[in-house]
């Protein structure tokens, strides 16, 4: 452990110079313009600023890439706050409760909330790579085909609770999602499905025009039809971060959405996405107020932020002790660690300790940079909703359409944007979630995948004889039951209704 510490305290040594520094906070700034523009992921965000590093010394062009990633992994709460358009798959779960405390005069909360939560979050999945990168690695080594189906199914839980009260409508969302995976190529075998002989549905369905469509061109179609110009305007809202003490509170949902979204990114192919569904999963069973969760709840933000921030540290751990990406940003880092003739793995820990080290302390610097950006700049970026809405719902649905396109440079994707766009506007008129559409989307393709490979590597008894494998699934039979139990429990408690 003491040698950790010194080998970190080199890292930042090794980093602590003008242009290193200013290059985390360029890569910052970068990530948090490219996470906040719809269709542009944090893995597109570093691909494009990739060749850069070229001319670059190594330690130079992975910290600067480093802080894209970081920073992109926040701003995507940016349109998600202000105007329901998730800038960032993961950021979709932000909107579930960002989005409605600003439409309630909130956005400063709600945008304060968010970054405090991105930076606290990061910072905790700085700290447990740092600590635990070998030995979590070690744990996810050992994660085979049924482990991961299983954990896809534990992820599919969170139905339960984003449905509420309405789980049916919840279960036949998700299971919308879940078939919108059978479109394309078959992962396994190759097979056409669906596709009707479109080219541009071999690939499958995008997630990022499915994800503007449902959120962003839904809330402007809805609120088109409901729009009054005559209707009176509310009185402006006050866009102040609440003080410190408001964030103290949180600290317990920080701290556990941040672990929650760490462990999540050690699983190669998780992701921040998965780990923020999961974390605002827990989150809503934890609380004392569940039923806030969907309508402005902090502890939703919170749990959405601190997990997706924190899952950057946990994808992270494959990529450096196994040279397995954990994500798919993870994975374009690993091609500029081989632009450098560096080979990520075990090896990397003994040939190139000041590089990894000074990585580490890449990711302190990041956080910090990025608080300062989101404190100045966050007063800013929230005023959106000032916008009049004759002007903010065309400038919406113009960036929607650009941001859908720019993905593939497809006009399929644009048509698949304005077709959930409708999809998203018939789930809102008749109360139907549109959260585990998304949820459905995410999981559906791992699940797949790691189904078919279970099957070929162990048959049908590899889903009952791994002791791992039948532990996940039993927490998620656990945590189905304790919602129905608990919402048993609520019903009961609840006064009996007088006649009049």
């Amino acid at each position: 452990m003491a040698e950790i510490f010194q080998l970190t305290a080199g890292g930042f040594g090794e980093i602590l110079d003008v242009t290193s520094l200013l290059l985390i906070l360029i890569g910052v700034c970068v990530g948090i313009l490219g996470g906040a523009i719809p269709g542009i992921s944090p893995s597109m965000a570093v691909a494009l600023l990739l060749p850069m590093t070229y001319s670059m010394t190594p330690t130079q062009g992975i910290i600067m890439l480093m802080g894209i990633y970081i920073g992109a992994n926040y701003g995507g709460s940016i349109t998600a706050v202000a105007i329901n358009t998730p800038g960032t798959p993961s950021a979709a779960v932000t909107s579930f409760d960002g989005y409605p405390l600003a439409k309630a005069g909130r956005g400063g909360e709600a945008m304060g909330i968010s970054l405090w939560a991105s930076v606290f979050g990061g910072l905790i999945g700085a700290v447990i790579l740092m600590l635990c990168a070998v030995p979590l690695a070690r744990i996810a080594l050992k994660f085979w085909p049924s482990e991961y189906f299983a954990l896809c199914v534990l992820g599919l839980t969170t139905v339960a609770t984003l449905g509420g009260k309405e789980w049916q409508k919840s279960l036949v969302a998700v299971l919308f999602g879940l078939l919108l995976n059978m479109i394309g190529l078959d992962p396994v075998l190759g097979v056409k499905r669906f596709t009707f002989g479109i080219t541009a549905l071999y690939d499958g369905v995008a997630m990022v025009p499915v994800l503007i469509g449902l959120f962003a061109l839904g809330e402007v179609f809805a609120n088109l039809e409901s729009y009054n110009s005559s209707e009176k305007k509310f009185e402006k809202p006050v866009y102040k971060f609440p003080k410190i003490g408001y964030y103290w509170k949180l600290k317990w949902s920080i701290l556990r959405s941040g672990v929650v979204g760490c462990l999540i990114g050690v699983f190669p192919g998780a992701g921040g996405t998965i780990a923020s569904f999961l974390a605002y999963d827990v989150e809503k069973r934890m609380s004392k107020h569940p039923e806030e969760f969907g309508k402005g709840a902090p502890e939703g933000v919170v749990a959405a932020e601190a997990s997706n921030s924190g899952s950057v540290g946990g994808a992270m751990v494959p990529l450096l002790a196994l040279g397995i990406p954990g994500s798919s940003t993870a994975a374009v880092l690993i091609g500029a660690l081989m632009i450098h003739n560096l080979t990520p793995g075990p090896t990397l820990f003994t040939d190139e300790p000041d590089l990894v080290y000074a990585l580490f302390a890449s990711m302190f610097f990041a956080n910090a940079f990025m608080l300062l950006v989101g404190i100045f700049g966050s007063k800013l970026w929230v005023r959106v909703s000032d916008i009049p809405k004759t002007v903010l719902y065309p400038l919406i649905f113009a960036f929607s359409i650009l941001g859908s396109y720019s993905v593939k440079k497809s006009m399929a994707d644009v048509v698949v944007c304005l077709l959930f766009g409708v999809i998203g506007w018939i789930m809102k008129k008749y109360r139907y979630p549109a959260a585990p559409v998304v949820l459905g989307v995410v999981l559906g393709r791992l699940m797949e995948l790691n189904f078919s490979q279970a099957l070929m590597v162990g048959g049908a008894a590899s889903f009952y004889t791994r002791p791992l494998t039948v532990v996940l699934f039993a927490i998620s039979i656990a945590a189905v039951v304790y919602s129905i139990v608990s919402e048993k429990r609520a019903v009961g408690k609840r006064p009996p209704e007088t006649e009049e």
